[in-house]
């Protein structure tokens, strides 16, 4: 319960930045670009997923309840701070919610599923999926939340203060609740793991192939609220389009771990991550209310799949789970970098126009 707390609030809050993008495209920062602000959105996924790279090894040193606690607080700091943020403060928005919120979500993150390892063998495919659940239950519900709050009459302020004060309660519940076993005691030093983990061709491969798709992951979740408004849908409408997207990733997440045990962890992926690419095309053709429904459903199923099925697939090209934490962390600091780079990337195909 408390791992699928802190997924509802770490990325769970991260993968609801299309509300953020729609609001301050159209509202608060104004004489900002689609592609600048969305640099907003890549830099705090970036962070939560680089800065394992730092907390895995911690976690392999026994640091687990120091970095929950660190990360649980910086994350709830930077929402409350964020609240304080005017219209046109781009750089304050961009370093609050960017990069405080982005280390604190890293400095969690890693550790709270490599964790998982230490009471689940069997099963752990299938609980890592049910865990990485919490973050599509916080993509459909924060969204609801933000929308209401930001483009309502309770503004900006009092809006994202109240959305802070939500994510803190459950971040508190999230770190009274979980617990560790002992761990091993790291047998190699981490220059040696990162020796071992250059000369293994498939967790290169892996690596390689997931830095690549990530570029393109959050294109959807970007802009497909933006895309919708953009296209003549109803405002209100478009605010459910991540809603919808993120219901059936809440679904694909849940069936991951069973589907990988017929199919295979590997293959999975792969069947994911070319299903993702085909929706992603497939947006040219977004028009009217059924078209949004039906890619939500599509891209967010299979996403949801692909997602939970990342950590389990760093865990099974990990023969040694005394170095779990570590070869988390240099997996998901190169696929930080694909998703630095996806967002402005979609922006500026798109055009400074685009809003």
């Amino acid at each position: 319960m408390g791992n699928c707390f802190r997924m509802f609030c770490g990325f769970g809050y991260v993968l609801s930045f299309g509300v953020y993008q729609d609001f301050y495209t159209r509202v608060y920062l104004v004489d900002q670009t689609p592609s600048a602000i969305s640099w907003i959105g890549a830099l705090t996924s970036f962070m939560g997923d680089s800065v394992t790279l730092i907390s895995g090894p911690l976690y392999d040193r026994g640091w687990f309840y120091h970095l929950m606690i660190a990360g649980s607080a910086l994350q709830s700091l930077s929402l409350f701070v964020l609240s304080l943020a005017k219209p046109g403060q781009f750089y304050l928005i961009f370093m609050v919610q960017g990069a405080l919120s982005g280390i604190g979500t890293g400095l969690t993150f890693g550790p709270s599923m490599a964790v998982i390892s230490q009471h689940f063998s069997k099963r752990r495919t299938l609980v890592m999926s049910l865990v990485m659940s919490g973050t599509s239950l916080g993509s459909m519900i924060h969204p609801i939340m933000l929308n209401h709050l930001l483009n309502g009459t309770i503004g900006f302020e009092r809006g994202v203060r109240a959305s802070a004060g939500f994510v803190s309660v459950l971040l508190l519940i999230a770190c009274l609740s979980m617990r560790t076993r002992g761990l091993p005691v790291p047998t190699v030093g981490y220059t040696t793991v990162v020796r071992k983990c250059s000369r293994d061709v498939l967790f290169i491969l892996m690596t390689i192939g997931s830095t690549v798709f990530q570029i393109a992951f959050f294109f959807p979740l970007f802009y497909m609220q933006l895309d919708s408004a953009k296209h003549g849908i109803s405002i209100n409408f478009s605010f459910y389009s991540l809603v919808i997207l993120n219901a059936a990733c809440f679904i694909g997440r849940c069936t991951a771990g069973i589907a990988a045990t017929y199919m295979g962890v590997l293959n999975l992926t792969i069947a994911s991550t070319v299903a993702c690419s085909a929706v992603i095309i497939s947006m040219m053709a977004l028009s009217d209310v059924a078209s949004v429904v039906m890619l939500g459903l599509a891209y967010g199923y299979f996403s949801g799949v692909y997602i939970a099925l990342v950590v389990p697939l760093v865990t099974v090209f990990t023969p040694d789970l005394s170095e779990l934490g570590a070869r988390m962390g240099i997996c998901l600091v190169f696929i930080a970098f694909g998703g630095l780079l996806s967002g402005p990337i979609s922006g500026a195909l798109l055009g400074s126009q685009y809003r």
